[in-house]
């Protein structure tokens, strides 16, 4: 009886042995996988903190529930502008922030996210994805024991909120402001004192007079974080981020430990969260803006002469780094060429249609 079974099984293979009910059902169990995250946003931005939840959410859903990432606001774990440090030494297996936060550790890091005068937003994905920008961003990632995921992007951001109006360069000198990452060190070459604050903490520094200036995101987020109380004027546009990226960071060994089904996971929750973290951001900064204008905010566009001496002092500034620095030279170049045909493009089709559409009156 024993050898006619075996005789069966070798014959007639697994799949008909499992239709007849022959022999019992094999299930392949997924082991059991938690990590947890540290974010460098408050809660309180359900478009930035709530990027980081939504791929935890996807990863859940399409693991049936056996990969678990934990997802935990700045400071809760590690202080806002430690991720880096907290991601590759292992204490959490992935964090969710803006790589230009840590262009201190090495300036290419900005490269990663947003530079003054760099790509907007869909060019921002276009040289991640189909250009060499993720390629070149993870051979200098690989330092620092980081894999990294497009996390979202905020497209073009508004240039901060003032106690004062700006009128032209001099009223830059002296101007205490928060500005994110790399943008300081090209304003500071202006005269002003940059600061570097993390998100949940600008808007005491600002009501206490620590500062003169802030910039963050957009109408969307500066209105929950109620800017528009302590500064009237808000400025356009943010030179220094034309389409700011922010990314999920991964240690390395906690992804090379991960099965290839859960990696494809991973890497597909991501995705969606870059996404929607934009259609967020284009859909509700409209009425953000209109609420604000409304409650009294004054709109300001950028004197030519503030942004003409930007641009100058940025492009000063990618020399003196590309002449230092051979991690940036090599990604900023890149980049560079990269920018130049993107902008040939959009200068036709993009803005010609931006421009007639944006002069109706619909």
């Amino acid at each position: 009886m024993v050898m006619e079974r075996r005789s069966f099984v070798r014959h007639a293979g697994l799949a008909g042995v499992l239709a007849t009910g022959a022999a019992p059902a094999v299930v392949n169990a997924q082991a059991q996988v938690r990590w947890r995250l540290a974010s460098s946003f408050p809660k309180s931005l359900d478009t930035l903190f709530g990027a980081a939840e939504l791929m935890a959410r996807k990863v859940s859903d399409m693991s049936g529930g056996k990969f678990q990432i934990s997802v935990h606001a700045g400071g809760e774990i590690v202080p806002a502008l430690q991720v880096v440090d907290a991601v590759q030494g292992g204490t959490v297996e992935c964090v969710h922030t803006a790589p230009y936060y840590f262009f201190g550790k090495d300036e290419t890091f900005a490269l990663g996210c947003a530079i003054p005068f760099g790509l907007n937003s869909r060019q921002m994905s276009a040289w991640m994805v189909e250009g060499n920008g993720l390629k070149l961003m993870r051979e200098f990632y690989r330092n620092y024991n980081i894999i990294n995921f497009l996390g979202g992007n905020t497209g073009a951001q508004m240039g901060g909120w003032y106690r004062k109006e700006i009128k032209s360069t001099a009223d830059i000198k002296g101007l205490k402001i928060r500005i994110g990452g790399f943008a300081g060190r090209v304003i500071e070459r202006m005269g002003a004192v940059p600061q570097q604050i993390a998100g949940g903490e600008i808007y005491s520094a600002l009501e206490k007079g620590t500062i003169d200036a802030a910039e963050w995101v957009g109408p969307y987020d500066d209105q929950k974080l109620g800017f528009n109380k302590v500064a009237p004027n808000y400025y356009y546009p943010s030179w220094w981020e034309g389409g700011a990226q922010v990314d999920f960071y991964v240690n390395t060994k906690a992804y090379d430990a991960l099965s290839s089904e859960n990696k494809a996971i991973l890497e597909a929750a991501c995705a969606v969260s870059h996404v929607d973290m934009q259609a967020k951001y284009d859909a509700k900064n409209p009425i953000a803006l209109k609420q604000l204008v409304g409650s009294g905010t004054k709109l300001f566009r950028f004197p030519k002469d503030v942004m003409d001496a930007a641009f100058k002092e940025s492009h000063a500034v990618y020399a003196e780094i590309s002449a230092k620095n051979p991690n940036w030279k090599k990604v900023y170049e890149d980049l560079v060429i990269f920018r130049r045909d993107q902008n040939l493009w959009f200068r036709f089709a993009e803005a010609g249609f931006d421009d007639f559409m944006q002069a109706q009156k619909l």
